[in-house]
């Protein structure tokens, strides 16, 4: 059956050609509206970054390696904070959502309409970071706290300990130096016939 015999035919419809042409249209117009909400979302996430700006211009030097923050653009655009926090648009593209990727699963830390409401957010988030870090620094430069042993009472009863250091390494290096020398000489007096050449 051609073409003409089907117009023409009993069976009125639609073409597959037709059919084809009008599937593309819809798609095209679903993407243009896609891509519409995609950009919408990324100028309301770009004019938030821009208000977040003073805050991070106030992170210490020494703290700023803490934060990574970035626009990315994609099916769901991000603003990120850092490697676990970021800063997303609800369904409703207004509602502006303060997110946390945690080991039991992502955390709302804040949700509003209002950016600056988010702005503080963060704040309050860079503030607790850094706190976090101090105190983990400060941790770590500290010595750990032990209760006196008895006999320390007595400085003359304190063993005397040598330092430790560059010295003990050399002194391992020597030691293989030396031991590495007697096995070439065993091996040269012991196999005459293994002599250099």
């Amino acid at each position: 059956m051609d073409e003409s015999e089907r117009s023409s035919g009993d069976t009125p419809g639609l073409s597959l050609r037709e059919a084809i042409r009008a599937a593309r249209v819809e798609a095209a117009e679903r993407t243009g509206v896609i891509v519409e909400l995609r950009d919408a979302s990324l100028a309301r996430l770009s004019m938030l970054n821009e208000l977040l700006d003073p805050i991070f211009a106030d992170v210490p030097l020494e703290h700023a390696d803490l934060f990574d923050r970035g626009l990315m653009p994609g099916e769901t655009p991000r603003l990120f904070v850092d490697m676990v926090a970021h800063i997303a648009l609800g369904r409703d593209r207004r509602t502006y959502r303060f997110l946390q990727d945690t080991r039991s699963g992502r955390r709302v830390l804040a949700e509003s309409t209002n950016p600056h409401d988010i702005v503080d957010a963060v704040t309050r988030y860079i503030a607790r970071r850094l706190i976090a870090r101090e105190q983990a620094m400060v941790a770590v430069q500290a010595p750990p706290e032990t209760e006196p042993h008895p006999a320390s009472h007595h400085p003359a009863a304190a063993p005397a300990q040598p330092p430790r250091g560059r010295g003990r390494g050399f002194g391992f290096f020597f030691l293989g130096l030396v031991i590495g020398a007697l096995a070439v000489l065993a091996l040269l007096v012991l196999n005459p016939e293994f002599s250099v050449r």
